[in-house]
């Protein structure tokens, strides 16, 4: 066993990348312990330990569950993001997130690190095949999988999904894979935007099917198979972007769900609401399985709980169900679900099948979820905290395990729990990372507000540099983000909050920083965005769009108005940095590229003067941007 390391010899000065992106802690002339942030889990295979991978530590504690305490400590190189273990349990897999990733090989026995791999841009959501030869690694920000071989016989696979696969899952016979892809692709104005779930044929390493979620939905956290491999559970959220934004009740602006996959047929069984009728459940995060499957478990960041759902009874209740009536029933407004097509939109579904658990008021964020025997086990990201349940009595232990000192709450970091905490909001149905998923970045939709009237819906824009780059919305209808982020809780949020959560908040969005663009080679610009950044002055971009915050913060006309749009309208302009990152582009999310932004609606160059660019220098322009 491993010696354990105390947490007052943490080194003085970490980066890591959490989902704020990449911060650094100093320590300046006294000690600082920094928040552990415990973001994924893995159980030994006899039960009788887990490893915590704790984000913003850069470290992994093993945690003795006889004893209730961290045993040991291995320091990580960069931010541990995932973890998994090998079928013999003398090896753990580490990826620890950056730029330009690792996945971390360490040896139990031998208590270090005694290899390593490259592993793309922030890897995470490592997944072991059945005979632990191969190592598949979700690498977020390159949209792919990438496939280890670690015999070494074959060099490293890369294969591509559909937008930043977030978690995996493979079935117990190691045929196919199945990605949770966090975001959807391509435009935001279509009648249906959903993200996928990438379906992988492991051995021959291709995506062999996209098994699209019902419209709106999104944030995918976590994917997990049965122990029997004939399903496949993925939590997300359900959106109804496509309704005007004026309440909050019974999901009307957004609900959770968990999408059951049939794997015999690599198709949706149906997608279930994990809210009731006067309460929601938001923020669906981790999922696992318990080992016999008759319970599937679920957590939920947003408030703070944990839904355990009888599996078998779920399944049969879905099956029964026909996908059509022979014949229309009347006068039963308001009932339950009596077709296939009516789960997704019937709160009452779960009735009788799902317990939810709420946790202590010690334990804030439960993210990662992982079992051991019959007890669940859930990491509280916030809290620094780890909850565990019987699933036979199905009681929460009223005294959580810390997994080190008590946290010390900045400013910012209470402004990033108050972000992440649905218990702000009327009847806990959303927050304000419900619409601002990844640290404040976007969720692909468009969503019609009423800060600027009814019936003119805008794509979600990025909260980086909001506090930078005033006024706040596409319109300019917020002069500044403070007004913003007030105006949210109260109408978004519908609630009324002391003055210190929303200064709170204030703090966190002015803390988070550009992640870098995995377009750069090394940290630098490619040739063709060296050649690109010359077509940004050539085409006057840099007019508006000046280098530093690279917007000049005002508004203007440049040719997008659409159907939705009023006369007069004038729209801010954004900061290009992150720009790889907030797709779809402009302000209703019609241009699912840049490619497009500069081609399609720019007809008269009232967009930059791109009309009379070659298809080179497009491509050019495109690739700097996308490096920015």
């Amino acid at each position: 066993m491993a010696p354990r390391i105390p947490f007052f010899l943490l080194l003085l000065t970490l980066s890591f990348v959490a989902e704020v992106g990449i911060v650094t802690i100093q320590a300046a002339g006294k000690q600082h312990i920094p928040n552990l942030s415990p973001t994924a889990l893995a159980a030994t295979g006899d039960g009788k330990a887990i490893f915590v991978a704790c984000a913003t530590a850069n470290q992994v504690l093993r945690l003795d569950l006889d004893m209730r305490r961290v045993t040991s400590s291995f320091p990580m190189p960069g931010a541990p993001s995932g973890l998994a273990i090998s079928p013999n349990g003398s090896t753990l897999y580490v990826t620890c997130a950056s730029p330009e990733s690792k996945v971390c090989v360490v040896d139990l026995f031998k208590a270090r690190i005694v290899r390593q791999f490259e592993a793309g841009h922030t890897a995470m959501a490592p997944v072991l095949s059945p005979d632990g030869r191969t190592l598949f690694v979700c690498s977020r920000f390159n949209n792919e999988v990438r496939v280890i071989d670690l015999d070494g016989k074959r060099l490293p696979r890369r294969i591509p999904v559909e937008r930043e696969p977030v978690a995996e899952a493979i079935t117990p016979d190691g045929r196919w894979l199945f990605v949770a892809n966090l975001l959807p692709a391509g435009r935001a104005d279509a009648d249906n935007v959903a993200a996928a779930v990438s379906v992988i044929d492991a051995a021959e390493a291709r995506v062999v099917k996209q098994i699209r979620l019902p419209n709106g939905g999104g944030s995918l956290n976590d994917i997990r198979v049965s122990p029997d491999g004939r399903y496949c559970a993925v939590t997300h959220s359900l959106s109804r972007f496509f309704l005007p934004a004026d309440q909050v009740e019974r999901g009307w602006m957004n609900a959770s769900a968990l999408t059951i996959i049939d794997v015999a047929k690599l198709e949706m069984l149906n997608t279930v609401l994990l809210d009731d009728l006067d309460r929601g459940a938001a923020n669906p995060w981790g999922v696992a399985w318990s080992p016999d499957g008759a319970n599937l478990v679920v957590t939920h960041a947003g408030t703070h709980e944990v839904s355990v759902i009888r599996f078998p009874a779920l399944v049969e209740k879905l099956l029964k169900l026909p996908a059509s009536l022979e014949r229309p029933i009347a006068g039963e407004y308001g009932r339950g679900a009596r077709i296939r097509a009516d789960v997704p939109n019937d709160l009452t579904f779960m009735s009788g099948i799902r317990t939810r658990l709420k946790l202590s008021e010690a334990d804030r964020g439960p993210r990662a979820i992982v079992m051991a025997g019959s007890t669940a086990y859930v990491a509280n990201y916030f809290s620094d905290t780890v909850s565990r349940f019987d699933l036979r009595t199905a009681v929460v232990n009223a005294e959580p395990i810390p997994i080190g000192p008590k946290p010390q709450m900045s400013t910012a970091r209470k402004g990033e729990l108050y972000f992440h905490d649905a218990t702000l909001c009327l009847q806990g149905w959303q927050s304000c990372s419900s619409c601002h998923p990844g640290g404040g970045r976007v969720d692909g939709l468009n969503w019609d507000l009423m800060n600027d009237g009814v019936g003119n819906p805008k794509n979600t824009k990025s909260l980086l540099w909001a506090h930078k780059t005033p006024p706040a919305m596409s319109l300019g209808v917020r002069g500044t983000a403070d007004d913003a982020v007030r105006a949210g809780l109260e109408h978004i949020l519908f609630s009324r909050q002391p003055e210190a959560v929303a200064a709170a908040i204030d703090e966190y969005l002015r803390s988070l920083q550009p992640v870098p663009s995995p377009f750069l080679a090394h940290g630098r610009l490619c040739p063709a965005a060296r050649r690109g950044k010359l077509v940004f002055q050539k085409a006057g971009c840099a007019a508006c769009h000046p280098p530093g915050l690279f917007t000049d913060l005002h508004q203007y006309d440049v040719g997008t108005r659409a159907s939705f749009d009023g006369a007069d309208d004038r729209f801010d302009t954004p900061t290009l940095v992150e720009l790889w990152r907030t797709a779809p582009y402009l302000h209703d999310g019609s241009a699912a590229t840049l490619r497009d932004v500069l081609t399609t609606p720019n007809p008269y160059d009232q967009h930059g003067k791109t009309s009379g660019l070659t298809g080179q220098e497009t491509e050019d322009l495109v690739a700097y941007l996308l490096s920015l």
